[in-house]
């Protein structure tokens, strides 16, 4: 990370970590009490769900986008425009090896212009734990909607904006999951 840290000084680029989950209809038990040796057993007939994106700096802005659909390289390429509208200069954009991120659709839009102020670098393969943006959805699925259940998808929507509305206030809360990757500055 050094290296990237650097590179991004030296370029003058904003870090910007970006990564993907998905949010269900069940709830994501964080508590649950029931007698000793008698673990309860939800049952849901399907699971609908929604894909969201985010992308967050080290000043602790954060960047959404959530759609009903798994995240494609249209997706991905729509989100990286997104963030060149509201980020200002170069971008470093850190993220995962997911297939979308690689494929045809991204390469096209760097090649057509896109890398004149996106550089993409890959985190190391099964390193979730080098990517603070997993912190983000840690945070809310098991903070701001912890066993929360939904009952449709708009419900879901509307409880996951308003749990993104409020995190993204919470910039300490942001900027610490950079501390807990153990991520630093370099100076």
């Amino acid at each position: 990370m050094a290296r990237v840290e650097k590179k991004a000084a030296r370029e003058q680029r904003t870090i910007v970590f970006v990564d993907e989950a998905g949010f269900y209809l069940l709830a994501a038990a964080v508590y649950t009490w029931a007698p000793r040796g008698q673990t309860p057993i939800l049952k849901y007939p399907f699971w609908e769900h929604l894909s969201a994106i985010s992308a967050m700096t080290p000043e602790g802005r954060l960047y959404t986008s959530v759609q009903d659909t798994s995240f494609r390289g249209p997706d991905i390429v729509r989100f990286l425009k997104h963030l060149l509208r509201h980020i200002e200069g170069k971008l470093l954009v850190i993220w995962d090896g997911l297939p979308a991120h690689r494929g045809q659709v991204v390469k096209e839009f760097l090649s057509g212009g896109g890398a004149k102020r996106i550089h993409l670098e890959r985190l190391p393969g099964y390193a979730p734990d080098l990517n603070p943006d997993e912190g983000v959805w840690n945070y809310l699925k098991n903070v701001e909607m912890g066993n929360l259940c939904c009952q449709s998808l708009e419900e879901l929507r509307q409880a996951l904006r308003q749990a993104i509305a409020r995190l993204r206030h919470k910039t300490d809360v942001i900027q610490s999951f950079i501390r807990q990757a153990n991520l630093e500055p370099v100076v």
